[in-house]
């Protein structure tokens, strides 16, 4: 009788799986940013604004106040509106446009896909910002040599920081109502009562009701927000805005991306 021997199966060593790498990633969702009508034009529309916010100021700011400050404020200030849309559209993007199961098969770790986004997201707002600066800058020479009146650089290298800071604050606002509410249009909706009704409910509180006046700093996130659009801030204005920016943002944020990672993607 023969004997036959079997010889083990040659085991192979596996092909090893690469992380899509971050930057990639990144490069991707700032690609996405710009490729849908509805991203094109909000891009487009900061360009648009401050451009217009420049030549009306220049056309109807009394000469006294054409200052850099003046130009820098008003070409930012529409800029603290579509920014946080931009982020909006930008972290719904995989709820409403159903290109979530596509984007979460290719980045399985949904962590990094949302990483990407506020990223991309912030290069935005900064660049956007840096522009606003820049264009600012234009303005005022070009006002002040048509009124006849002095150069006037009346914002400092940590009052611009301040006002960037301003800036990245709306815009994370509207990253994280994207993470919680997962819907473009919901998102939307919530961050124009975030940003518009609720202050104007916590101003008639502190303007009628004593006991609020003291409170609204530590809990009105708007108001404590709004020092970094008005210069320096003390230490007191500070801890304000670290309190009020850790309820109404990290706390909902830190849930939100909690359901991110575990609702479910059709």
């Amino acid at each position: 009788m023969t004997t036959v021997t079997v010889e083990p199966p040659v085991r192979t060593e596996r092909t090893r799986v690469h992380q899509v790498p971050l930057s990639r990633v990144v490069q991707v969702e700032l690609r996405k940013m710009f490729d849908t009508r509805s991203g094109f034009w909000l891009i487009a529309s900061i360009v648009i604004t401050a451009i217009l916010t420049m030549v009306g100021t220049i056309a109807f700011a009394p000469d006294v106040q054409l200052t850099y400050y003046t130009f820098a404020k008003a070409i930012g200030f529409p800029m603290t509106v579509v920014l946080p849309m931009i982020a909006v559209l930008a972290i719904t993007g995989e709820w409403t446009q159903r290109t979530g199961l596509t984007t979460f098969t290719l980045v399985p770790q949904r962590r990094r896909v949302v990483q990407a986004k506020v990223i991309s997201s912030v290069a935005v707002g900064v660049a956007s910002m840096v522009f606003a600066f820049a264009l600012g800058a234009i303005g005022n020479v070009v006002g002040t040599m048509i009124a006849g009146t002095d150069l006037v650089w009346d914002v400092s290298f940590a009052e611009g920081m301040n006002i960037v800071l301003g800036s990245l604050l709306c815009l994370l606002t509207g990253t994280m109502l994207g993470m919680l509410i997962r819907s473009s249009a919901g998102a939307l909706t919530a961050y124009f009562v975030y940003s518009l009704l609720l202050p104007t409910v916590a101003g008639i509180l502190a303007t009628s009701q004593e006991w609020f006046r003291d409170l609204q700093p530590w809990v009105d996130l708007n108001y404590a927000q709004s020092h970094l659009f008005t210069g320096t801030l003390t230490g007191e204005q500070w801890a304000n805005l670290a309190v009020t920016a850790a309820v109404w943002l990290v706390l909902p944020g830190i849930v939100g991306l909690r359901l991110v990672l575990r609702s479910e993607v059709k």
